[in-house]
């Protein structure tokens, strides 16, 4: 059996984007994950060091996001979902990245990506 660890609405200033510019500036990305693990004993024995900490997640992507440039929300998401898919006790990881101010010519709240990675895919 597999659980799922859900972190949602992680916002991180990035410098991502294939237009000129883009990269040039700060702005502002969102980032979904659903990690799953093995979240029954940790449960059970209410024990942090059996279960993923959502901490080192959370410090996973915003270094990624933060740190990294690329040009395509794609690859930005691969990255994170590698990442993710390092720390110990996760089998697969979900992950949604979402640009909040698109270069888009209309009122849009946000463009993004999501996908799925397991250690079998990575």
């Amino acid at each position: 059996m597999t659980d799922t660890l859900e972190l949602r609405g992680l916002r991180v200033l990035g410098r991502h984007g294939a237009l000129e510019g883009e990269q040039d500036t700060a702005q502002p990305f969102e980032v979904d994950l659903e990690v799953e693990a093995e979240l029954g004993e940790a449960g059970r024995d209410d024990d942090l060091a059996k279960t993923v900490d959502y901490a080192l997640v959370v410090d996973t992507a915003i270094t990624i996001v933060g740190r990294h440039r690329y040009k395509l929300l794609e690859a930005l998401a691969e990255a994170i979902a590698a990442g993710v898919l390092e720390l110990a006790l996760v089998q697969a990881v979900t992950v949604s990245v979402r640009k909040l101010r698109p270069p888009v010519a209309a009122d849009m709240a946000s463009a993004g990506v999501r996908l799925r990675r397991d250690r079998a895919r990575a």
